[in-house]
């Protein structure tokens, strides 16, 4: 991936959900499926650049009320499909984050994963994560670490586009971290995020 693709991402994730093979599998993120102990049916939650659906379909099937919301047309519509083959009812909307119009303390969680953004924006995005959130209510994310450029398992190759554990401190700081550290792991979600990697991780409560 090089930086002209980032330089117009909507195009960009257009043409990459609209491989016939999910290009991150169907299968859920591993860091969300081991934090969902702390998840209860029925719960509201959201689920920011959720491309083709496959964590919002997972949580969905798991009893949650899930919104997701992502910038590719073409990821809105094979989710939509997706969970309407499921028989599942879910929110699917398509939005520029960076515009969209966030709703304040709608949510009891929201999983942002591999939500990468520019430093101009990201600080905002993030405050607009958070103010979504209930009062009591969880953060999960998990993106990836600048020593992740050193790994060929995917993510943007722009350091300024990765995150570290102290800006992640700094930009959920009115929130209780109950997890939050960079580790090395070993991805296995389709053919784009395949091998091992450098993640941080982290899980705030508002």
């Amino acid at each position: 991936m090089n930086g002209d693709k980032w330089a117009n991402p909507q195009k960009m994730w257009d043409e990459r959900f609209s491989q016939e093979a999910p290009v991150y599998g169907e299968e859920p993120n591993h860091f969300l499926r081991e934090q969902a102990f702390r998840l209860r049916p029925a719960m509201k939650v959201l689920v920011p650049a959720d491309g083709y659906g496959r964590n919002g379909i997972w949580l969905a099937r798991q009893g949650l009320r899930v919104h997701t919301v992502d910038l590719s047309l073409v990821g809105v519509e094979r989710a939509s499909k997706w969970a309407a083959s499921s028989g599942l009812q879910m929110t699917i909307e398509q939005a520029d984050l960076t515009k969209w119009s966030w709703p304040v303390n709608a949510y009891d969680a929201v999983a942002s994963l591999y939500l990468h953004l520019p430093p101009d924006v990201r600080p905002q995005v993030h405050a607009n994560i958070l103010r979504a959130t209930k009062p009591g209510g969880l953060v999960l994310l998990e993106a990836f670490a600048p020593a992740q450029l050193q790994h060929s398992s995917g993510g943007p190759k722009q350091v300024e586009l990765l995150y570290t554990a102290a800006m992640l401190r700094e930009d959920f700081s009115a929130a209780e971290p109950l997890l939050l550290l960079e580790q090395e792991v070993v991805l296995n979600e389709g053919h784009m995020h395949s091998g091992p990697a450098a993640v941080v991780r982290a899980v705030f409560r508002k």
